[in-house]
C-alpha cells in the first residue's frame, strides 16, 4: 500500500469492536478480483440504497500476507472501505475505512472530506458496476429513454486491474466492517508544488480505488519554493479548472511482482495503487483547432498528451515553438574538462508527495550545488519511467530529477539516471517506503534522506541548455545528466510503474545544440 501517515485512531472502543464482529457474521463476501496476494471482494450483505438515491456499499481487499504497520505494532491481513456510489454518474466517494487482522478491528482511519471521484475504468469501475448491479430497487433511478433496465453483468477486463482500494480500505479474509465514526481531517495538501494539474472536465485518469483528492499543483519541473513543515495556503483555482474533473497518468502494472513480496513497505505499497486512465470525450467544433484547456489537462496520453500541450494553453505555447526544449537524445557532444558540481547536500526531512503526474520530494532547506560559479538550492527532486533523456540513442529504466534554483531564479536540474540491477537503491527505497496513500496527499516521515547516495560514485556529466519538460516547457535551464547510472532492482522500477507506467516527455529536437561532455 502506499503509505500516508494520517495519525489513525490507535484505539478502537470495546463496544465498536464488538459491532463489526457482529456485523461480520452476516456478511456475504463475493470475490471480485484476485491476484497472487491479494483479492477484492465485495459485501452483497450491505449494499444498501439511501435517501438521496445513492448506494452504499463495503468492499475489502484482502492480503494472503498480514502488513505490519510501525506506527502501531500491529498486522492486519484485511482493509475494509464504505463507499458512496452515484450508479448513474459513475461516480463514488469513500465514507470510512478499518484496518483488521482477521475479525479484530485495528484501526479506524479518517477519510479526507467530501472528495467525490470518477469511476470510469479498472477496479473502480468494476466495483461500481457490480455495486449497482446489486442495489436496492428503491435506489436505482429511472431508466432513461432507451436505456436497459437492468444492470450490466459483471464483466472481467485488462482494465480491471488493481488499483485496490486507496487507503480507503481495511481488508480482511474474513473480518466484518461496521461504520466506524468519520473523522473530519483537514486537507493540508493543496500546495504550490512542482506538477500543476488542471484536471480535465472531460479526460479523466482511472484512478486507484479509492479515494483520490483531486488537486491542483504546480509544473512537475518547476521548483517550489516551499518547505516541509511550512503552511502552505490554498492556490486559487483558475476557473477553468471548475470544469475539470481529474488529472491523469495511465496506471497499469502486473501483480506478478506481488508473489514473493515480504517487505512491509513494499506490500503496502503495492498492495493499495492501481490504474488510471484518461476517460475522454468527444470535442466539440467550438474546441477546434485548440483544445479546451478549461475541459482537458496535460497528461502523457490522450487529448492531453505532448504534443497538445500547446493548445490547451497559451502559457504553453514554448512547448511547440521552443528551440531550446528538453529532453534531448544525448550524442553528439564535445569533450572538455567539465568544472565539477559541488554538491552540499546533508542528510535532511523531507516531504512526499503523489501529485498525479509523478512522486516528488521536498526536503528541508539547506542543500546547495555549486556550478559554474553559481550556487542553485534544491527545491525537489521527482521521478520519470522511463527515463526521459537517452543518451546515444539508449533510454534508461527511470531517471530522477534534481531541480534547483539560485536566487535570481535561474534553474538547474541534475539527472540520475536509473538502470534495473541486483544492487537495492537505500535512498530510493527510504522514499518508497513512505509513499503517500492518495494522490494529492503529502506526507512528512520522521526518517531523514542523504541524497548523497543516490548520486553515482563518478561525477562526470554531459551538460546543455534546454526547458522545464512539462508545460509551461521554460527554455533557460541548466541540464547536467550524470554518464553513470546508478542501480536500482527490478521491484522498485515495479512500483513506479504501477503507479505511472509512462510519464515521459519525448525526445525534442536539438537545433544544433551545444552539449558539452566531461572527457
Amino acid at each position: 500500500m502506499r503509505f500516508h501517515k494520517l495519525g489513525f485512531t490507535a484505539v478502537v472502543s470495546a463496544a465498536l469492536v464488538s459491532l463489526f464482529a457482529l456485523q461480520a457474521q452476516a456478511a456475504q463476501w463475493q470475490k471480485i478480483a484476485a491476484g497472487a496476494g491479494e483479492s477484492v471482494e465485495l459485501d452483497l450483505s450491505r449494499v444498501v440504497g439511501t435517501d438521496n438515491g445513492r448506494v452504499e456499499a463495503w468492499s475489502r481487499l484482502v492480503l494472503k500476507k498480514a502488513v505490519g504497520d510501525a506506527e502501531s505494532g500491529t498486522a492486519y491481513n484485511a482493509v475494509e472501505v464504505l463507499n458512496s456510489y452515484d450508479c448513474g454518474g459513475k461516480r463514488y466517494a469513500a465514507v470510512k475505512r478499518l484496518y483488521l487482522d482477521n475479525e479484530k478491528v485495528l484501526k479506524v482511519e479518517p477519510i479526507y472530506g467530501d472528495r467525490e471521484q470518477t469511476a470510469t475504468a479498472g477496479m473502480d469501475a468494476t466495483l461500481l458496476k457490480e455495486v449497482c448491479r446489486h442495489r436496492p430497487v428503491a435506489a436505482a433511478s429511472p431508466a432513461k429513454a432507451g436505456e436497459k433496465k437492468g444492470a450490466e453483468p459483471l464483466v472481467e477486463s485488462k482494465d480491471a486491474k488493481f488499483s485496490v482500494m486507496h487507503a480507503e480500505f481495511v481488508t480482511d479474509g474474513k473480518s466484518a466492517t461496521g461504520k466506524p465514526v468519520k473523522e473530519k481531517v483537514s486537507d493540508k495538501v493543496a500546495e504550490k508544488t512542482i506538477d500543476k494539474p488542471s484536471d480535465a472536465a472531460k479526460t479523466e485518469p482511472p484512478k486507484r480505488m479509492i479515494d483520490l483528492p483531486k488537486i491542483d499543483k504546480s509544473q512537475v519541473e518547476k521548483p517550489t519554493d516551499t518547505k516541509p513543515g511550512e503552511k502552505v495556503a490554498d492556490k486559487p483555482a483558475d476557473k477553468a479548472a471548475d470544469k475539470v474533473v481529474e488529472k491523469g497518468a495511465t496506471r497499469s502494472a502486473s501483480l506478478d511482482v506481488l508473489n514473493n513480496v515480504d517487505k512491509r513497505t513494499r506490500e503496502l505499497t503495492l498492495a493499495t495503487s492501481g490504474p488510471r486512465r484518461v476517460a475522454r470525450k468527444p470535442a466539440t467544433k467550438a474546441a477546434e483547432p485548440a483544445l479546451a484547456h478549461a475541459e482537458i489537462h496535460w497528461a502523457y496520453e490522450g487529448d492531453g498528451a505532448p504534443a497538445n500541450w500547446a493548445k490547451l494553453d497559451e502559457k504553453n505555447a514554448l512547448c511547440a515553438t521552443g528551440k531550446r526544449q528538453s529532453p534531448i537524445d544525448i550524442g553528439d557532444s564535445i569533450k572538455v574538462d567539465l568544472e565539477g558540481i559541488r554538491f552540499d547536500y546533508k542528510p535532511t526531512l523531507f516531504r512526499i508527495e503523489d501529485n498525479g503526474h509523478t512522486i516528488q520530494v521536498t526536503p528541508a532547506e539547506g542543500n546547495t550545488i555549486k556550478v559554474m560559479g553559481r550556487t542553485y538550492e534544491l527545491k525537489q527532486l521527482h521521478f520519470h519511467r522511463p527515463s526521459e533523456e537517452k543518451v546515444g540513442g539508449k533510454r534508461f529504466d527511470m531517471v530522477v530529477h534534481l531541480v534547483h534554483k539560485d536566487d535570481d531564479g535561474n534553474i538547474a536540474v541534475v539527472a540520475v539516471l536509473l538502470e534495473k540491477g541486483e544492487q537495492e537503491q537505500a535512498v530510493i527505497q527510504t522514499l518508497w517506503n513512505n509513499m503517500p496513500l492518495e494522490v494529492g496527499q503529502s506526507l512528512s516521515p520522521s526518517t531523514p534522506i542523504d541524497l548523497n547516495k543516490l548520486l553515482p560514485a563518478d561525477r562526470a556529466y554531459y551538460t546543455y541548455m534546454g526547458s522545464l519538460t512539462t508545460p509551461p516547457c521554460s527554455e533557460g535551464v541548466l541540464w547536467m545528466v550524470f554518464k553513470q547510472p546508478v542501480t536500482v532492482t527490478q521491484e522498485q522500477v515495479s512500483v513506479f510503474s504501477r503507479l505511472y507506467r509512462n510519464n515521459a516527455r519525448p525526445i525534442q529536437p536539438g537545433f544544433g545544440r551545444l552539449v558539452k561532455e566531461s572527457r
